[in-house]
């Protein structure tokens, strides 16, 4: 027999895919034009997020949360750490590439001050897990030594989101390929990154 919560969560994930469905196709999350997309009553949105607010909240955390897990936090294979920083730029762009909903995150996203509050949050959040990424670099003696490790992962993240941001939006986009490329170039130079950068770049 399907428990209450179990409905509920489902339901929150249709209204969550509907939001996420309509903010990509006119770039705007309306309550009763995501509940339509859902095919739920038009209070539904409400009893689960509250405001228009909450929703996108909830779309924005959803997304940094599918981030984090599919890039940050996934296991690498490599010997070092440098083979492993390579798997994971590479998994970063590919993720990009394939999630409808990064081009509207990145770059056209707008909310009122609790979503931009948010948007800080998650993405201290990846700048705080990239800062123990890179200390590891750095007690491996791949990353300069003599760099802030907090500081190194808000200038890589920063700008990694910027290119991404950028070849997202571009009509067509970019060769995947050739991007990944320019993102590992970017991040062995912003890092410091000592010996063979071109030959270990995807």
């Amino acid at each position: 027999m399907e428990r209450v919560s179990d409905r509920a969560d489902a339901s929150r994930r249709r209204l969550l895919q509907a939001a996420a469905d309509e903010l990509i196709a006119t770039g705007d999350v309306e309550v009763a034009a995501v509940a339509r997309r859902a095919g739920m009553s038009a209070g539904l949105p409400y009893r689960y997020f509250g405001t228009r607010s909450g929703l996108m909240s909830a779309l924005l955390e959803d997304f940094y949360e599918r981030l984090i897990a599919d890039t940050v936090l996934g296991h690498y294979e490599g010997a070092t750490w440098l083979e492993r920083w390579r798997a994971q730029v590479a998994t970063w762009v590919e993720h990009m590439y394939a999630d409808p909903l990064a081009p509207v995150v990145l770059g056209r996203m707008v909310g009122d001050a609790r979503v931009a509050a948010l948007e800080a949050q998650c993405f201290k959040r990846v700048i705080d897990l990239g800062a123990k990424h890179f200390a590891a670099g750095q007690a491996e003696g791949h990353v300069a030594g003599d760099r802030d490790p907090e500081l190194l992962a808000a200038a890589v993240v920063g700008g990694m989101r910027a290119i991404l941001a950028i070849v997202l939006d571009q009509d067509p986009r970019p060769d995947q390929q050739a991007v990944m490329r320019e993102v590992w170039l970017f991040t062995v130079s912003a890092l410091g990154v000592t010996g063979d950068r071109d030959g270990g770049a995807p």
